[in-house]
């Protein structure tokens, strides 16, 4: 006799269902004050990995090979508080967990907004590149102290710049083809739909792409994939604007298979912390969706976040000395109102269409295209004709008038810096009244306002292929085509009371800026300096296996890409005639490869290893490929592909009431490239430079250049009581230059026939590479009280950060004196004491956080304020050496007098700022 039979001789029908169905988790998870079902919900068994995510009615189910005994089960969603349960699965019985309540978690929720400074937006500065640290979300530990805590103090991860890791939104990848960097303030302002995120950390495998050692970010922004509801959101803020207004709806489906969700906002301020920093930005959001049938559904979004911002400078320790960390010497008043002569002004609306088909339950694919246009511009002063109206140049500054040849003019040093003292800003009067003189004369402005711009078109389209073999089977396959055309040129937007213009030639050099045209005057909305388009195109496919296993899990993943680039002249420039600077130049190709692997071993529930490795090399970005992009075509000499080679060891521990992770990681770069800008002074190159002259502004092109990145990473968590959770984490790493590349100089000053001097090695070798704290340690706690409120303190130790080094005082031109002989008086003990890299010192940060949640009716009302840095501590976060004492003679000189004149330049951190948020939900 069969059991059901069995079952139904002895009338326990129901019994016998009981014993016949099979081994079922399943639950409903709601939020805590709402009781509104929660979707997109991550459930995770810990001791196996098996994850599912709540459908629409917040409910889920785990119905295979299901580990039996003691388990715990992770319930965890971006902008809520993670929780965990201790459950007991039984065979062929059932676990029914139908009251999971999740608290908004309000100290994750403005992740953007709470370490975005002024100085971390500034993503075409390398010196102020920290965004790396905001590739994660609410994860783990350590990725939380990094974006909370460690992100704006300079904080780098593992020492790399943000075109290590890969940024996408809807499975269109966002990274720049210029610099390879995100650009963040793109997405600025719409906070309240931006948090459904996939990260996946290091190499770990993503089902997008391939990605970089710094992971993979993936924004979904589907409509249907937020919460339905209506939100208003009021910040305020003392740190990069003052004000902010978002209103945010979510339809959820509608009765006829479409979602819409919208998102609108503002920001502004007069000034940020540092003083002459105004803030500008309006955003909107539409994304709306569409389901065709359970197979088919498309989604489109657009996103256009302009925003425009006034710069702050960096400061020598004189400067800040005088002035303080507020400063910044790029504003001046006119009429009585502030006015910033640098300004960085973004416009570039983001189209994207996404086509998602289930093939099957195993099979799903995703076709998605990406435009993006608009302009993205830096606005700055031209004094061709007149004198610096830098208000701290060099020759304005005591330091210059105690360095004077014949002795110390103390009195001159005295007025010069009670000038400084009261007033110390940009002179707008005397700009307008200088050209407003050349007016009378007939003569061209002596000072004008023009802007930097990139006007950029860009397709992406890829298609994204993700299939479930088996149980212990995954295969991700994905190909992207990517194009950009990018215009760029300067345009003069202010001519500061002239009615003449500004004269198109070189003022140092009296080049022709335009050969065709020479000796134009240039007016208001014209061209100006220089004219030329960039092409990129990028073709790449990826393919990946996941293989998982009670015990053990298993991925490999590899990439090719082919990458091409060419530049367009549209001026011709009378230093590099012809066809060396005008027209379309050759076309560069790169073929790039990547792999990687990695497992994790899971001794038990509690105690598991991962292991990562991946070897990758990749085109130089754009940026990194012309050597005077403004001016020809040249290129940077020998060009190769950079290689990145990475490992990574990471132990969990995992408990209730105890969460620890411990990593160490290991990354070599070879063959990188770096190109940049600026003024030289004490060039050796007697005979190469008209006139004999030893100073150039200069573009240093540094090449072969090999780092090493190694470290540890901590992060650890402890549920002391069910209100009171302590946490730490902590960064130990060094970050050092490998080799020493060579360098060369190019500039339309010299006047060898390709406009280059080579001075040989840069002896960089063991220098640290600048880049923010390559130490940084944190300790805090928080309380959650059952009636909605909680509060939290953490406190930041940073140390060994580095003043940035001066490459070409690290080669030949060092001790070469004008005749390209040896210095006479060279000192060696000395030249150690003048090349020392400056360690800055290390400095403690403290910050506070909490808020409070209101259910009222049907609406939900939160509210918190952060406050950083709240012991007010003054402290240098980075900085670079300049280049204009670039041999020993003058470098000696200048250190010997009573003060520096040509000292480094400082990023200093901000003291004491707040941020305050409140929102009402409906």
């Amino acid at each position: 006799m069969n059991r059901n039979v069995w079952c139904m001789g002895f009338g326990f029908f129901s019994v016998c269902m009981t014993f016949a169905q099979s081994t079922l988790i399943k639950g409903i998870v709601k939020e805590a004050l709402t009781q509104h079902p929660v979707i997109n919900v991550r459930v995770t068994i810990e001791e196996t990995g098996q994850t599912v995510r709540t459908n629409q009615l917040g409910a889920f189910q785990f119905i295979s090979h299901l580990p039996l005994g003691e388990q715990t089960l992770k319930i965890s969603k971006d902008g809520y508080v993670t929780k965990r349960y201790p459950i007991v699965v039984n065979e062929n019985q059932e676990v029914n967990m139908d009251s999971i309540t999740l608290e908004k978690d309000v100290s994750s929720l403005e992740l953007y907004t709470i370490i975005l400074s002024d100085d971390a937006l500034n993503e075409d500065s390398n010196n102020a590149d920290n965004i790396s640290g905001l590739l994660v979300s609410s994860r783990d530990m350590f990725q939380k102290a990094v974006a909370f805590e460690f992100s704006p103090s300079f904080f780098k991860v593992r020492g790399l710049n943000s075109d290590h890791g890969t940024v996408l939104i809807n499975g269109i990848e966002m990274n720049k083809l210029y610099h390879g960097r995100p650009q963040w303030s793109n997405w600025g302002g719409i906070n309240d739909v931006m948090r459904n995120q996939e990260l996946t950390w290091g190499l770990s495998p993503s089902r997008y792409n391939f990605g970089g050692v710094l992971g993979t970010t993936n924004i979904n922004l589907r409509a249907s994939q937020s919460r339905p509801g209506f939100k208003i959101t009021y910040s305020s803020s003392n740190r990069s604007y003052v004000n902010r207004l978002m209103a945010t709806y979510i339809s959820g489906w509608s009765k006829n298979n479409w979602s819409l969700s919208l998102s609108l906002g503002t920001r502004w301020g007069h000034e940020g912390y540092q003083k002459g920093t105004l803030y500008e930005s309006q955003s909107f959001f539409a994304s709306i969706e569409k389901k065709i049938n359970d197979k088919h559904d498309i989604n489109f979004l657009t996103i256009y976040a302009p925003n425009k911002r006034g710069k702050s400078s960096p400061n020598t320790q004189e400067v800040y000395d005088l002035k303080g960390r507020r400063y910044s010497e790029y504003w001046g008043y006119l009429n009585g109102e502030i006015r910033n002569s640098r300004i960085k002004d973004v416009k570039e609306p983001i189209f994207i269409l996404n086509h998602y088909w289930t093939v099957s339950p195993n099979l799903k694919w995703n076709t998605n295209i990406g435009y993006q246009s608009g302009r993205l511009g830096n606005s700055r002063l031209d004094y061709s004709a007149g004198a610096n109206p830098s208000p701290v140049y060099y020759q304005k500054l005591p330091s210059y008038a105690l360095s004077d040849p014949e002795g110390p003019n103390y009195a001159l040093a005295y007025q010069l810096e009670q000038r400084i003292i009261t007033y110390g800003q940009i002179d707008w009067s005397r700009i307008f009244d200088a050209n407003l003189t050349n007016n009378t004369s007939g003569l061209n402005a002596a000072y004008g306002l023009y802007e930097d711009r990139t006007d950029d078109k860009q397709w992406t389209i890829n298609s994204i292929l993700s299939s479930k073999l088996n149980e212990h089977i995954q295969l991700n396959a994905s190909v992207q085509y990517k194009t950009l055309i990018s215009e760029n040129f300067a345009e003069v937007i202010n001519l500061l009371g002239s009615n003449v213009g500004l004269l198109n030639v070189d003022p140092f050099n009296r080049y022709q800026y335009d050969a065709q045209n020479p000796d134009r005057l240039v007016g208001k909305g014209e061209k100006y300096r220089y004219s030329y388009n960039l092409f990129g195109k990028v073709i790449s496919g990826f393919g990946q296996g996941q293989f998982n296993f009670k015990k053990i899990d298993l991925y490999l993943a590899g990439r090719i890409t082919q990458t091409k680039y060419q530049r367009e002249g549209l001026w011709e420039h009378s230093r590099f005639p012809g066809s060396s600077s005008l027209g379309k130049g050759r076309e560069w190709a790169f073929t790039g490869i990547g792999i990687k692997t990695g497992l994790t071993y899971k001794f038990s529930g509690k105690h598991i290893l991962n292991i990562n490795t991946g070897y990758i090399t990749k085109a130089p970005n754009l940026q990194n490929i012309y050597t005077n992009v403004r001016e020809n075509h040249d290129v940077v000499k020998h060009m190769v592909n950079e290689k990145v080679m990475n490992g990574d060891v990471s132990y969990h521990f995992r408990s209730p009431f105890v969460k620890a992770k411990l990593t160490g990681y290991y990354i070599t770069i070879y063959d990188a490239i770096d190109v940049s800008g600026y003024y030289a002074d004490g060039l050796s190159a007697s005979g190469r430079i008209e006139d004999n002259r030893t100073s150039a502004f200069v573009q240093e092109v540094l090449q072969g250049i090999n780092e090493k990145h190694l470290g540890l990473e901590l992060g650890i968590e402890a549920q002391v009581t069910p209100t009171i959770k302590l946490k730490g984490a902590s960064s130990v790493g060094q970050y050092t230059y490998n080799n020493n590349p060579n360098l060369y100089l190019t500039s339309s000053s010299f006047t060898s026939a390709d406009g280059t001097v080579a001075y040989g090695k840069s002896y960089l070798k063991n220098y640290k590479i600048a880049g923010g704290p390559q130490r940084a340690y944190s300790l805090g706690f928080e309380y959650r009280d059952p009636d909605n409120w909680w509060f939290g303190a953490t406190i930041n130790v940073f140390s060994n950060a580095y003043l940035d080094i001066n490459k070409l005082i690290r080669t030949s031109n060092f001790y070469l004196d004008e005749d390209g002989l040896p210095f006479n008086n060279y000192d060696e003990d000395l030249v150690s004491v003048l090349l020392k890299q400056e360690k800055f010192n290390p400095y403690i940060v403290g910050n506070l956080i909490g808020g409070k949640s209101w259910r009222i009716g049907d609406q939900y009302i939160s509210a918190f304020i952060s406050v950083n840095n709240v012991l007010d501590n003054e402290f240098k976060t980075g900085g670079f050496e300049q280049g204009r004492n670039s041999n020993y003679k003058e470098l000696r000189e200048d250190l010997a007098g009573p003060k520096q004149v040509f000292g480094p330049k400082y990023w200093f951190g901000r003291g004491a700022t707040y941020f305050f948020n409140m929102n009402i939900q409906f």
